[in-house]
């Protein structure tokens, strides 16, 4: 269903727009209202949906305090791309 709106904008900007809209053949209406909906769309999470399985897990594994995870993933990561190195000598 739509419902009116009355909105209040500069004159000029009102201007530009309707030659926008028309050079496009939409409405300045429909332009706002995709630009709205657009806005208020809600964003979606690039990352999969955690599974209960998953977090139950959480906070099962404690790491030592001394234990430096980016020390160890550099020195991981160094190693495998060091050996790959060698490999295709």
């Amino acid at each position: 269903m739509n419902t009116k709106l009355t909105l209040t904008i500069e004159q000029t900007t009102i201007e530009k727009a309707k030659i926008y809209a028309k050079s496009k053949g939409r409405s300045l209406s429909d332009i706002i209202e995709n630009y709205l909906k657009a806005l208020t769309k809600e964003q979606k999470n690039d990352y999969p949906e955690i599974t209960d399985i998953v977090n139950s897990l959480k906070g099962s594994f404690k790491a030592p305090e001394s234990f430096d995870y980016k020390k160890e993933l550099e020195s991981s990561l160094t190693e495998k791309y060091l050996k790959n190195e060698k490999d295709s000598d």
